[in-house]
């Protein structure tokens, strides 16, 4: 299975753990001019992502996704989230002159991966259609019951066949995943519907109740070690958790959709675009610390991107196949 793994390697695990409890300034920063100089590529934190020679997500001028609500939940889920999504388009996001980047800026880096023709990932994704479900497979399942509802949906035309698109299913925080917050906030795979059409499927979980110290991380801290100071979530930690998580899919999801793509390691269990680059959020970050981030004077919630309706986001670092190295949103 292309398990997109969105986790914290257990080596990084045991270090944040250690770090956030000695590192004083492990909230968020207010930007000076000093750390405006600072590099926004940071060192690699493992080998070069190689590319394969498998398709990515470029067929189309647009990923399509279909987002999926698994459960019970809040309307602030519910707009973030759509927020969000939104944000990637450019036209659609104002923010301060002298503030953070936008959330579509941030996605800009994923156009330096190219597939074997030399077509770019989209610079545009979309929510194509939305459903909701209320527990119809109950509140504990497995990752196979996930691709399987989908099929089920593609089949019935409840959701459209759409081989450029990504089908995300979020869970609601009473879910139990088979391997959530067991090392893994996520994961994406594809779905063979036919021999010439296959799809991605894709997962995230609400992390507030069940795992916040692991797939919230900075919102959080971990559940066991020393205690640390977790920073202020912008839009609930449960709900920025599943901000982090989603751009971590979808950055996966168009750079090693079908396995065969833009990876480093077991091709089960593989480092992606984000997952490459665990626990960078900022310049200087560092395990256990984010980097140095913008802090709102108002709320005190960090964040380093905006998005429309006056969003701030937390976006982590993804892969940059031109510098080579962990690039943040910038």
């Amino acid at each position: 299975m292309a398990d997109m793994i969105l986790k914290r390697s257990l080596l990084f695990s045991l270090i944040a753990i250690i770090i956030l409890a000695l590192a004083s300034c492990s909230h968020g920063l207010k930007l000076n001019q000093t750390q405006k100089s600072q590099p926004l590529s940071l060192s690699p934190t493992s080998a070069i992502l190689n590319y394969h020679g498998g398709p990515l997500l470029t067929s189309s001028s647009t990923i399509n996704v279909y987002l999926v609500w698994y459960g019970s939940f809040s309307l602030n889920d519910r707009t973030t989230i759509n927020d969000f999504f939104n944000s990637f388009d450019p036209s659609k996001t104002s923010f301060p002159r002298q503030g953070p980047p936008t959330v579509s800026k941030w996605w800009e880096t994923s156009r330096a991966y190219k597939d074997s023709a030399g077509k770019t990932v989209p610079t545009s994704v979309r929510v194509a259609k939305q459903i909701s479900d209320i527990y119809s497979l109950g509140k504990n399942i497995k990752r196979a019951q996930i691709s399987s509802f989908v099929v089920n949906k593609i089949e019935k035309k409840v959701l459209p066949l759409d081989s450029n698109g990504i089908y995300l299913v979020l869970t609601a925080k009473d879910v139990i995943v088979e391997r959530f917050c067991m090392g893994s906030c996520g994961f994406h795979d594809s779905i063979v519907l036919s021999t010439t059409s296959k799809v991605v499927v894709a997962h995230v979980g609400d992390p507030s109740v069940q795992c916040p110290g692991l797939c919230a991380w900075p919102y959080a801290v971990p559940a066991y070690g020393p205690p640390g100071q977790a920073l202020v979530a912008p839009n609930g930690v449960g709900t920025d958790g599943l901000v982090i998580n989603i751009a971590t899919i979808l950055a996966g999801s168009a750079t090693n959709p079908f396995k065969n793509g833009y990876y480093q390691g077991d091709a089960l269990a593989p480092l992606e675009a984000v997952t490459a680059c665990p626990g960078i959020f900022g310049a200087g970050a560092y395990p256990g610390f984010p980097g140095n981030l913008v802090v709102d004077r108002i709320s005190k919630a960090s964040f380093n991107a905006f998005g429309v309706n006056g969003r701030k986001f937390l976006l982590p670092a993804m892969w940059d196949p031109k510098g080579l190295s962990c690039k943040v949103v910038a």
